[in-house]
């Protein structure tokens, strides 16, 4: 099934004459009920403002999942329920992006303006958010963990929000609001599994609560929700496209591990171990399919293989290669929540609630096939050196082995070098884990007070909390350099394999760490009417005050912290003190038109004040019309990320290195075979504490619309601009100039000049990083339109009841100015340098439609994205040619074409269907299919969200197909 949308009235009109409309509900359709019903008139508040109202469709474009809803979209956590969400963009945040600093997590990128500009609140408060930052730097509230049977609703404000909720709320506010109470007890259980294996989940539920708040003056409940997903592994999906390492029918490279290639100088870690001497005798002659000529690397006689699993003619033929690539597509996942809720009437209509919760999610992941004797050079970094960045304690100047009868020849146990010159080793570490894997424990935990009622006039919400987001990580198969190759060269170690468990501790030392990021709050809100008619209406305040505190203490492991094993998880220590005061005016000046005014003072102790003002409007002059439009101004405070005690390591955009590859010379004599030039270096992410926080103007206008009776429709324009952007200064300062580390000159691979190559030491040693500070810099520009569409009617015949829903978000223009140049990336890959290459697609879309009679109800859910360009200006991808290397330095094609098949990401459509049947008053069945027309992922080899384990699609917005068809059955009964 494939759903095309090229514009917003193109999608509006084929929706109305399709009968089929909306798919996230904005908050006038939640209370629009079957035909004859009669709704109940209540008193709300609606997430962006704080003034309560009887019309829930606001000035502001709100868009409400209920329970119900959310029970029907057949997922089975929030993570997948909010990535699906249409004006979720570029950055988002997903459980399959392996190689995320915060792997395992996922957060929700409003508007494509990455996570840190979305504020996430739970019940309309801050939570503390997750221990690790996205890409090291943005704060999000990690989504994963929050159970579905906890949740009442989920509201998603697409404004500005920052007059209201402060910092972070440039891009809008998810507000996931808990269930307030429950009576009775439900329990539910399920399990599902995937067609092509792996992913097994099994979750169930039992909420239990006594006491009626109208006739007991209280109600107690607790929620208990286990959940365990199966891990994917990547060798589960081998058959698909996306899954292969062999691209050499599609004009690229043989990425098979162990498999030697030009790209690898035809040097490669293999199955079986074996020493190469690189200053051997040249093969003589000419390879007749290249062109190029024959060097040491393809003379037998320079090759010692250990074990007889191999020999030369197999291993150039690919015959050694490493198959079980064990990397994941789907982490393993085990969540297991808490929820508590206490609800107490007191004296003259006040009320107190408590809340305490406790979330928990064990993840296992890993960074796919795992670690060889073949790194020439290693150098550990001390990142912590009273601020400096300093080359660690664990240098290893490199894993050359000098000849037979010469002092410390050894190359293990029982093993010397053969040849006449130094040796390298290459191969698979035994004994020693297939990847580098963390295995995560991360705890949400949070007690929460609020208390409501009125006093001397005033509608009066006091409420305060503590909050805290913990994560115990264990790390596994990370090689001590150091400690393996003294023991290579002392004898002790067996490069084949055997060593005891103490020498593999050693080698690939297990090790922990702790990572804290807290948050408490304390809130007061008071609102009333001023004066019962001003023009035509009332003019009612509300005002409050606002106080946080947050800590985040997330220091290195020890192991990495002192040089001992390579980098793991980004560090942070810092603090910040959130004081604000905030007010909202609301008038009807006259007949029909509603106004909104509000405002917003914040000091930060970190670096100083913040005022945010913001208006609204809503003019309907009839029932069926309403015109409606907001500006806002809005800010994102530095975080202690940014301008704390922190430090990470981070790729950029290709380069010459400027000694070692003069003048992007190829190859000329001297020149490392590998490694210098078209070199990707390392940069050391280092905090500033001058930074000044990003600002933004937002503006929106739109329509909402009831031609009849049952039929529903919001169109909203946006505009957003985010100016001093806080950016590291690599690749944004046009005046940035690196001074590179480098490790120490050893004798490595040259380039001869003429197409060989020699064993010499160069000038320099090689780059090892550079520091990149955090600096205030560049711009984004986005434009766009969302509609909302949604229709109820009941069938003749009392065939039953249909709801159809639409949700469609199109961007016009995403801009971004860097060094003073822009470029426009709607519709591109970029910015690839935020959380994985996400991609910019121009459209995303759900559909739903769902038919309910007697105790019979279908739903079917319709995801779509659209297809995207594969270049990225803003990282010099300007053609196909350069497209892969430019955005992520990977390897699928190398010289100088990427063929233009893979210049376009194709579109993705997802369909979910889900049903349920109440057997009895008590008894609900349930089954689930998932990616119903097993869709698979386009191909995408230029993001790297999972370039760690080798898998060419986009893991952030087609993580849906690498998992596939996805089967699970449930029962659920309440008593």
């Amino acid at each position: 099934m494939t759903l095309k949308l090229k514009s917003m009235p193109f999608a509006i009109a084929c929706a109305i004459a399709s009968g089929a409309l909306a798919a996230s509900v904005p908050a006038m359709a939640q209370t629009t009920e079957a035909a004859g019903a009669t709704p109940s008139v209540q008193r709300v508040t609606v997430t962006g403002s704080l003034i309560s109202r009887t019309d829930t469709e606001t000035p502001t474009p709100v868009q409400v999942l209920t329970a119900q809803e959310i029970q029907r979209s057949g997922k089975t956590s929030v993570a997948e329920l909010l990535n699906d969400i249409a004006a979720n963009g570029a950055g988002t945040l997903g459980q399959g992006f392996s190689g995320a600093f915060a792997n395992g997590a996922a957060g929700v990128s409003l508007r494509g303006l990455t996570v840190g500009s979305t504020l996430v609140l739970i019940d309309g408060h801050r939570m503390s958010p997750y221990a690790i930052g996205d890409d090291s730097q943005r704060s999000f509230v990690d989504v994963s963990n929050i159970p579905f049977d906890a949740i009442d609703s989920i509201e998603i404000l697409k404004s500005g929000a920052s007059s209201l909720y402060g910092s972070d709320a440039v891009a809008g506010v998810v507000n996931i609001k808990l269930k307030k109470n429950f009576t009775g007890t439900r329990v539910a259980a399920e399990g599902g599994n995937t067609q092509h294996g792996g992913g097994k989940t099994k979750r169930a539920s039992i909420s239990t609560g006594i006491g009626d708040i109208d006739t007991d003056g209280y109600n107690a409940f607790i929620t208990a929700e286990w959940r365990r997903q199966g891990s994917i592994k990547v060798a589960d999906r081998t058959q698909f496209q996306w899954d292969q390492l062999d691209w050499r029918s599609r004009g690229g490279n043989d990425l098979t591990f162990g498999v030697p290639t030009s790209r690898l100088g035809y040097l490669t870690a293999t199955s079986s171990p074996f020493l190469y001497n690189p200053s051997g005798p040249a093969l003589p002659g000419t390879n007749p399919v290249t062109g190029r000529a024959y060097g040491a690397v393809d003379n037998p006689a320079n090759y010692q293989f250990l074990d007889s699993n191999c020999n030369f003619t197999k291993y150039r033929a690919g015959g050694c290669a490493v198959y079980d690539n064990v990397g994941n597509i789907q982490p393993e996942v085990e969540n297991t929540n808490l929820l508590i809720g206490m609800t107490k009437k007191l004296t003259n209509d006040w009320e107190l609630a408590f809340k305490g919760s406790l979330f928990r999610r064990q993840s296992t992941s890993n960074r796919g096939l795992g670690p060889t004797y073949s790194t020439t050079t290693f150098a550990g970094y001390n990142i912590i050196n009273n601020g400096q960045v300093l080359p660690g304690i664990g240098a290893v100047p490199s894993t050359l082995f000098t000849p037979a009868g010469t002092p410390g020849a050894q190359v293990g146990a029982g093993l010397t070098n053969p040849f006449p010159n130094n040796a390298r080793l290459y191969g698979y570490i035994p004994g020693v884990p297939a990847t580098s894997q963390q295995h995560n424990t991360a705890d949400t935990s949070r007690l929460a007070l609020d208390l409501h009622g009125s006093a001397y006039g005033w509608d009066v919400s006091v409420a305060g909390g503590l909050t805290k987001s913990k994560a115990n990580i264990d790390y596994s198969g990370y090689v001590n350099r150091a400690a393996l190759y003294s023991l290579i060269r002392s004898g002790q170690w067996n490069v084949v394999g055997g060593n005891g468990p103490d020498l593999l501790s050693q080698v690939a030392p297990g090790f922990s760490n702790g990572l804290e990021s807290k948050l408490n709050y304390f809130d007061a809100v008071g609102s009333r009417t001023l004066m019962d008619n001003l023009g035509a209406g009332p003019l009612a305040l509300a005002a409050g005050v606002h106080w946080h505190k947050r800590d985040w203490n997330a220091p290195p492991a020890a192991l990495t912290q002192n040089g001992t094993v390579g980098s793991t998880t980004a560090f942070v220590m810092g603090s910040e003190t959130n004081t604000a005061a905030f007010g909202e005016l609301q008038a009807t000046p006259i007949k029909n038109l509603e106004l909104h005014v509000s405002g917003r003072y914040d000091h930060y102790d970190t670096y100083g004040n913040e005022f945010t003002p913001a208006a609204s409007f809503k003019w309907a002059p009839v029932q069926q019309f309403a015109l409606r439009g907001t500006f806002a101004r809005g800010f994102r405070a530095p975080n202690p990320a940014e301008s704390g005690n922190s430090g990470s390591f981070f790729s950029s955009n290709g380069i010459d290195d400027p000694v070692l590859c003069p003048a992007g010379s190829t190859k000329p004599a001297g020149v490392p075979i590998t490694g210098a030039c078209a070199l990707t270096p390392t940069y050391v992410q280092r905090p500033n504490p001058d930074l000044q926080p990003e600002k933004s103007k937002s503006y929106t206008l739109g329509v909402v619309l009831e031609p009849v009776k049952g039929l529903n429709a919001t169109v909203d324009y946006y505009k957003i601009d985010v100016s001093n952007q806080i950016v590291t200064a690599a690749g944004n300062d046009p005046n940035y100039a690196p001074t590179f580390v480098r490790g120490p000159a050893t004798p490595i691979d040259v380039s001869n000049g003429n197409g060989g190559s020699v064993v010499a030491t160069p000038a320099v040693g090689p780059i090892l990083f550079a520091e990149s500070r955090y600096i205030n810099a560049g711009t984004t520009k986005t434009t766009g339109i969302e509609t909302n569409v949604n229709y109820r009617w009941r069938l003749p015949s009392d065939l039953g009841t249909l709801r159809a829903d639409l949700s469609e978000a199109h961007t016009f223009g995403y801009e971004q100015t860097i060094a003073g140049v822009t470029y426009q990336l709607a519709g591109t890959q970029g910015p690839s340098v935020v959380s994985g290459a996400t991609g910019s697609p121009k459209d995303r879309a759900q559909f739903s439609l769902d038919w309910a009679r007697g105790p019979l109800d279908v739903t079917v859910n319709v995801n779509y994205t659209s297809s995207f360009s594969a270049l990225d200006p803003s990282a010099g991808a300007n053609n196909c040619a350069t497209a892969a290397a430019a955005i992520t330095g990977r390897a699928y094609f190398t010289g100088p074409t990427q063929p233009n098949a893979y210049c376009q990401i194709a579109s993705f459509t997802a369909t979910n269907l889900n049903v349920q049947y109440k057997l009895s008053e008590n008894l609900t069945v349930r089954g689930v299919i998932l990616n119903l027309f097993d869709r698979q992922p386009p191909l995408d080899p230029n993001t790297y969200g999972n370039s760690t384990v080798q898998t060419a699609y986009n893991a952030s917005l087609h993580q849906a197909g690498a998992v596939g068809r996805f089967f699970s059955l449930g029962l659920a009964y309440t008593f």
